[in-house]
């Protein structure tokens, strides 16, 4: 199908995106890159493509505005998880069922990339010029830790962005409805990556002897308490205005209720009662830690003296490890060596200056949109573009239907997006383009 016909057929483009399976790892997203570097070239687009591995490639396209607005950039990645699991439809097949296109990446975050291809190719086969200069970067491995993505990008070739104080990327702008009214959560900011390795030693033994309170018992009273119970409540100035902004638009029973979650005695005991609700919320006044890699023992007749667990922690802003260390051996009831895999920081406060660009792009679009500011609970490439001075919002615009839960669909089983959002989503992006 011809370029032209595809950046007018977003989801057309989604599909074909989908069919390339680049699950990371290993990721190979290399023909994923090629196919639409072939896009962009038909329509005499300037593009670079740069690797630090050459089956991860990056795409960085530059479309010449008029000069009158800093460079905006548009950043997604084409990687995916593993697609495990039972499906109805085939993860790779890109298939177009009861008006929804699934496979995996249908969220996250090809949909995404889709949108921003679809809508950067409308501008500039359209014309006229914007108002500043549009990047598009397409992105490998972000699904891995992003360094031979966005990382190796700003690290290697910080002078591509140059000028760029804002960029739109993942996740935001997907719809929440509360109490008949509907939301567009758009992310200013995001939780930091900190992965930690737990460590738990105890008397090793001969497997013929009953051993009681050894390594792998005590691993199993940590994991029961990171299983029934919460780090400490922290109310945080994005969430803190996040949730006044959803709260100002609704009755005021309701507004009170969410208002309490503000209040850290009432925290826990609110989300107890919100029911499907409390998975958006809870992990946005929590720093948290999820036991995903667990290992003890080698041998089945040896009673190991070491166990240990390798724990996916989220930090809220302004936390650091040896806080959260603290806030995990007050929980653990057991003794803990800890140690950091992996901590991405983000210092920068969020910077607000697009934000009603953003919104007033939803508002046109959809006039019972009410967009608000969120913190992502997740991470996403936009933590390296942040040591560059730029600010992401998390801007993928996607109307969606109330019983399909975003936050669930993600690496899970049956991802799948409308294919109405996706339409959505793109007039919606290449609107700010044409304004900002």
């Amino acid at each position: 199908m011809a370029c032209e016909q595809l950046h007018d057929r977003p989801a057309e483009l989604l599909a074909q995106l989908l069919r390339f399976d680049t699950t990371n790892p290993p990721g190979g997203e290399r023909e994923c890159i090629a196919w639409a570097q072939g896009l962009l070239e038909r329509l005499g687009v300037e593009l670079r493509i740069l690797a630090k591995e050459p089956e991860r490639p990056n795409l960085i396209a530059r479309l010449s505005g008029r000069g009158e607005r800093p460079p905006l950039l548009l950043q997604g990645h084409v990687d995916v998880v593993a697609a495990r699991g039972e499906w109805e439809h085939p993860p790779f097949a890109g298939e177009l069922v009861g008006g929804y296109l699934w496979g995996r990446g249908a969220l996250d975050m090809k949909g995404g990339v889709a949108m921003m291809l679809a809508a950067f190719m409308r501008v500039a086969a359209a014309g006229p010029a914007p108002p500043g200069d549009v990047i598009l970067c397409l992105l490998s491995d972000e699904e891995a830790g992003s360094d031979l993505g966005a990382n190796y990008l700003v690290t290697a070739h910080p002078d591509l962005f140059s000028g760029v104080r804002y960029a739109l990327g993942e996740f935001g702008g997907f719809t929440m409805n509360l109490a008949g009214r509907r939301f567009y959560p758009i992310m200013v900011a995001e939780k930091q990556v900190c992965w930690t390795l737990a460590r738990i030693r105890g008397a090793a033994g001969h497997g013929s002897l009953a051993v009681r309170g050894g390594a792998s018992g005590k691993l199993g009273r940590l994991l029961t308490r990171l299983d029934r119970r919460r780090l400490p409540v922290h109310v945080t100035p994005v969430v803190c205005s996040m949730v006044e902004a959803i709260a100002a638009e609704l009755p005021a029973a309701t507004a009170l209720s969410l208002r309490g979650l503000l209040q850290p005695a009432l925290s826990d005991r609110l989300l107890d009662l919100l029911g499907e609700r409390a998975s958006f919320f809870d992990p946005l006044l929590h720093n948290t830690a999820n036991a995903n890699i667990i290992a003890a023992g080698e041998k089945i007749n040896v009673v190991p003296g070491e166990a240990s667990v390798q724990l996916d922690c989220r930090l809220l802003p302004g936390f650091g490890p040896e806080e959260l260390f603290a806030e995990l051996r007050a929980l653990s009831g057991v003794e803990l060596e800890l140690e950091v895999i992996r901590h991405d920081p983000i210092t920068a406060v969020p910077d607000l200056g697009m934000f009603d660009t953003l919104a007033g792009a939803l508002r046109e679009l959809d006039p019972s949109a009410r967009p608000v500011p969120m913190l992502l609970p997740a991470a996403t490439d936009g933590r390296f573009f942040a040591r560059l001075g730029i600010q992401t919002y998390g801007f993928l615009p996607m109307p969606l239907p109330a019983e399909l839960h975003f936050m669930r669909l993600i690496h899970a089983e049956n991802e799948r997006v409308p294919v109405e959002a996706i339409e959505f989503g793109t007039r919606a992006i290449a609107r700010v383009l044409e304004r900002f």
